[in-house]
């Protein structure tokens, strides 16, 4: 009982850390959540990481709670994905507590302005890098390069539905994968 106490609370201190050091969004948190979850604490492979980081795209809610639930309930069961949640999403509601208290004042701060600004540029180095992380973890073949190309082009250029795209690369996995197998190569 001690030890699984022990999991939950390390599971909540990481997240909360991960949570609150962390501006941008879902998708700027996943270099932290790869150093801290697979690096640093290794639970948690990078190709587990980027097997969570799929699934938590194609489930409803910001990419960083549902990859925090996912990886809480994988280690720690249901009270493990709580933890991990309740980490990940503490920071950014007392936040927004505090900010919502006093918005206008903030708002009207140029050091403020100048701040987000900043802010803005670094979580832009980190969506790259968590770009560049996943392509590195990703299979290279033809039939991925051709299936990352048009999902772009559908998602960018016709402003296609993300989730008639993510479903549609996941039949053409599946097939291309299911073809290759039979016909005895590798996918």
């Amino acid at each position: 009982m001690k030890q699984k106490f022990k999991l939950y609370l390390q599971l909540f201190l990481t997240f909360i850390k991960i949570g609150a050091v962390t501006f941008g969004g879902g998708y700027a948190m996943i270099p932290i959540i790869e150093n801290e979850i697979s690096v640093k604490k290794k639970w948690i492979g990078g190709d587990e990481l980027l097997e969570v980081v799929a699934i938590s795209e194609t489930t409803p809610g910001p990419i960083a709670i549902c990859a925090a639930t996912f990886i809480g309930y994988r280690l720690g069961g249901i009270p493990g994905a709580f933890c991990a949640t309740f980490g990940v999403v503490l920071p950014s509601f007392l936040i927004i507590y505090l900010i919502s208290l006093f918005l206008r004042a903030f708002e009207q701060l140029e050091i403020i302005r100048y701040a987000f600004f900043g802010i803005r540029a670094g979580v832009l180095a980190l969506l790259i890098k968590a770009v560049i992380s996943m392509y590195q973890k990703c299979p290279k073949n033809l039939v991925a390069y051709l299936i990352m190309a048009a999902s772009f082009a559908a998602v960018a250029f016709f402003s296609a539905n993300v989730i008639i795209v993510i479903l549609s690369a996941a039949v053409i996995g599946i097939a291309a994968t299911l073809i290759a197998e039979k016909a005895g190569k590798k996918p």
